[in-house]
């Protein structure tokens, strides 16, 4: 078990590719919401004279934190995307160790709702929006793809009152079932390994307390099961979902292969439409030929989108 958790809760910040973004894009930083007197951000890239009216939205994360440091990087790997005219959003989301991954997911919805309510200002289609990201970015990214869009219409914000809908999902090597982790069922009671990875605190849930008035820690085994389910998108799958292409490898030493495998499976028995792009040697990261699979990626949301 401390193996498996280990691997779970140590992957890495960003994925490196060789895609050249092109030149002529302009750049603008939004405010996309609030939390906790805090803002949340995402850089807009907006391509030439070639924009097609769609939006991808890129989740910036890696083991659940956000950077602002890795933005070039991330503007980098836009490069395929930007070149075939799409605006790409690069969203930051609330980070641990203050956060955790409910937090995540929940801005991760924001920030698409946000992309759609603001369409007309960007010149995007509400109707074409995608996303994308690797690692617990890929995560993030399968959840809002599976997701039930439960809009809030008597929210005095009108941006939760649009859908959060995406049109198309293209990730690589998400986690998608903390339930089961390499075949193995998971024991959400076991912290003590978890404290010696630095994502701990994404795995920290937190519920409301009234008598004190604060946010305590869950330990409630049976409550952690619910959390760990609901976070796990394979257990949101549906056959209304849209078109999902994973790229896994594997090698993967952080994010078991399996993940992937038995999700990629769940969509088929669902009929959902997918693709699975494979890399035999393919560690979590770092593939000098991954520009070939974000390409592929793309051509994904091209043909989708």
């Amino acid at each position: 078990m401390r193996k498996i958790f280990l691997n779970l809760l140590v992957c890495l910040t960003c994925v490196h590719l060789l895609s050249h973004a092109q030149t002529n894009y302009l750049k603008k930083e939004l405010i996309y919401g609030r939390r906790d007197g805090l803002a949340l951000t995402m850089l807009m890239l907006v391509p030439g004279s070639n924009a097609n009216g769609k939006a991808i939205v890129y989740m910036v994360s890696g083991g659940w934190y956000s950077n602002y440091d890795w933005i070039p990087g991330y503007i980098q790997n836009a490069g395929p995307y930007l070149n075939r005219g799409y605006t790409i959003f690069l969203a930051m989301h609330r980070s641990r160790p203050m956060f955790n991954i409910e937090d995540g997911i929940e801005d991760a919805k924001r920030a698409v709702r946000f992309v759609r309510y603001h369409a007309a200002d960007y010149k995007i289609s509400p109707n074409h929006i995608g996303i994308t990201g690797a690692s617990s970015g890929g995560h993030l990214s399968l959840v809002v793809g599976v997701d039930d869009d439960q809009m809030d219409p008597a929210s005095k914000d009108p941006v939760d009152r649009v859908s959060g809908r995406v049109q198309a999902v293209a990730c690589f090597f998400p986690p998608s079932d903390f339930l089961h982790w390499n075949n193995v069922t998971v024991d959400p009671k076991n912290k003590a390994v978890l404290d010696q990875a630095d994502v701990y605190s994404a795995f920290q849930f937190r519920e409301w307390d009234p008598v004190h008035k604060n946010y305590p820690v869950i330990t409630d085994e049976e409550k952690l099961l619910v959390i760990y389910k609901k976070i796990s998108p394979i257990n949101q799958i549906s056959p209304d979902d849209p078109p999902i292409l994973i790229a896994h490898g594997r090698a993967d030493k952080i994010v078991p292969f399996s993940q992937s495998v038995h999700f990629i499976e769940k969509l088929k028995q669902a009929q959902v439409t997918c693709d699975f792009l494979i890399k035999d040697d393919g560690d979590h990261g770092g593939w000098k030929d991954e520009v070939r699979y974000e390409n592929a990626f793309a051509d994904w949301f091209d043909k989708y989108l």
